[in-house]
């Protein structure tokens, strides 16, 4: 698909960077991203992919919008409030760029149709807010031979690091979910909205990135921010030959759905 005068035009900041051009800016409307998840980290994600001009997005998600999101996922609005996050994120990315197309799965992923759903996108970006969706995108992403954005938030803390095929997976430095109850949610330890809206821009940025060819991706580095204290760390690891998934002697054969803990202020 070719740009048009009038992406050309919108698209103009970007295309005189000598990592995108106008060659760039195709691949990006040729590209298909797929975000799991439309709420702290997927909003600013869902918002600058589409405004970047990346042509097709898919958002899953099985919540509707709740006041309490407010504070962070910016996406919605207070009139969205008891709507399908996946409807109220879908209509603020056509007022931002009509040309974006948009794939909608009102739905959360599991074991049955998480592979089907990633197998359709060329990136995919884990914007959900529970160690059992964050271990089931990984091992998706694994047995499918999908990049991914990894991120995770609490309080003034996140972290991210970008899984490529072949390179070390989330489970090579965390090889399963902590016991529930161990780790506290959201709603129990708190989080500053700012906190989801730079790490869903950095997980983004590795998506748009990805597809240009340009630049370092986090792979086989963990990103860690501390917006309380200003610090920024960037940890190296390598492919861990003991990792149950992709090691020397992997024993995760198939998915697993694991217990999840829902962050909702309500519980």
């Amino acid at each position: 698909m070719r740009l048009t005068n009038e992406q050309i035009e919108r698209y103009s900041r970007q295309i005189i960077l000598k990592e995108v051009g106008g060659k760039g800016q195709e691949k990006l409307l040729n590209s298909k991203v797929l975000v799991i998840g439309a709420g702290g980290l997927g909003s600013p994600a869902l918002l600058y992919l589409a405004s970047a001009g990346v042509g097709t997005i898919g958002i899953v998600d099985g919540d509707k919008v709740d006041i309490t999101n407010l504070q962070r996922q910016i996406i919605h609005f207070t009139e969205d409030v008891n709507k399908e996050k996946i409807y109220s994120a879908k209509e603020k990315i056509a007022k931002i760029n009509p040309h974006v197309r948009v794939i909608t799965y009102n739905t959360k992923v599991n074991a049955s149709n998480i592979r089907e759903i990633v197998r359709e996108f060329d990136f995919i970006i884990d914007g959900t807010d529970n160690f059992p969706a964050k271990f089931l995108i990984n091992d998706a992403c694994f047995f499918e031979k999908k990049p991914f954005s990894h991120g995770g938030i609490l309080r003034f803390q996140g972290q991210t690091f970008t899984y490529l095929p072949e390179n070390a997976c989330y489970r090579c430095i965390f090889d399963s979910p902590p016991p529930k109850g161990v780790v506290p949610t959201c709603s129990e330890a708190g989080i500053i909205g700012v906190m989801a809206g730079l790490l869903g821009v950095i997980q983004a940025s590795e998506a748009i990135k990805y597809i240009l060819s340009a630049g370092q991706l986090l792979t086989n580095k963990l990103l860690f921010v501390d917006l309380l204290n200003i610090e920024f760390r960037t940890i190296n690891f390598k492919k861990n030959k003991n990792c149950p998934l992709c090691g020397e002697n992997p024993k995760i054969k198939d998915l697993i759905d694991y217990e999840t803990e829902i962050c909702d202020l309500k519980n």
